[in-house]
């Protein structure tokens, strides 16, 4: 019999760690919790979990900072648990690594659904790139053509609104902050350029979705970035 995923959750309240762990286990994953950053560390190093939970209110450190070094040399998925539901707090968790962002209280149905999000990227990540066509819904994109599709009709996009498209892909059911996608599309650091983001959402908007202003692809996290929505 195979085994489930093994989910490390770095928490220092115990009735937390307990509901996770009653949660989970009986969804037939595997379990392991630090109640420290540095027990975390020690314990990402040495079983090498497939996905990690992590609160940022941690005794010896803040989560933040335990993301940044976990980033240095793994990419394990990393889904920060937290009670600071701020927009500016998630635009920190994220840029610094994290893959996404769940505010206490939650609910199990939500918790399971980004874990397994999650891990199904890092499956995808892991494997060598096949078939270099993405799709979700009626849209269809050829990377290795360069061609993009709503149903049976060819869209046409200007290199800039391609090249967001691909990024949106690359990270395809995952928050992507305003900053990192103005880093990675115009190498702009500064969210003073945000403004060419949101011309060209719109724009990538009025070409691909059947409602623009209820889209079904490029979904908004207001005040933290867009998420491109998948099918599960």
């Amino acid at each position: 019999m195979t085994e489930g995923p093994l989910v490390l959750f770095v928490e220092d309240e115990l009735s937390i760690r307990r509901f996770v762990r009653a949660t989970i286990t009986g969804q037939g994953f595997r379990f392991l919790e630090a109640t420290t950053g540095q027990e975390g560390l020690m314990l990402i190093a040495s079983h090498k979990p497939d996905v990690v939970l992590l609160d940022l209110g941690l005794p010896d450190m803040d989560g933040l900072d335990l993301t940044r070094k976990l980033r240095e040399w793994t990419q394990v998925p990393i889904i920060v648990v937290s009670a600071r539901g701020k927009e500016e707090e998630k635009v920190k968790a994220l840029d610094a690594g994290a893959d996404d962002y769940l505010t206490k209280p939650f609910g199990v149905g939500e918790l399971m659904a980004r874990m397994r999000v999650a891990l199904r990227h890092s499956r995808q990540a892991a494997q060598p790139s096949g078939e270099p066509v993405f799709e979700t819904g009626r849209l269809r994109v050829d990377m290795e053509k360069r061609r993009v599709f709503v149903g049976d009709e060819e869209v046409h996009l200007t290199p800039i609104e391609y090249r967001l498209l691909t990024v949106l892909i690359q990270h395809a059911g995952k928050v992507v902050t305003h900053s990192q996608l103005l880093r990675e599309v115009w190498d702009k650091s500064s969210n003073e350029h945000s403004n060419y983001l949101r011309i060209y959402v719109h724009q990538l908007r009025q070409k691909l979705e059947k409602d623009p202003v209820r889209p079904e692809y490029i979904i908004t996290e207001a005040g933290v970035g867009y998420r491109l929505h998948t099918d599960e």
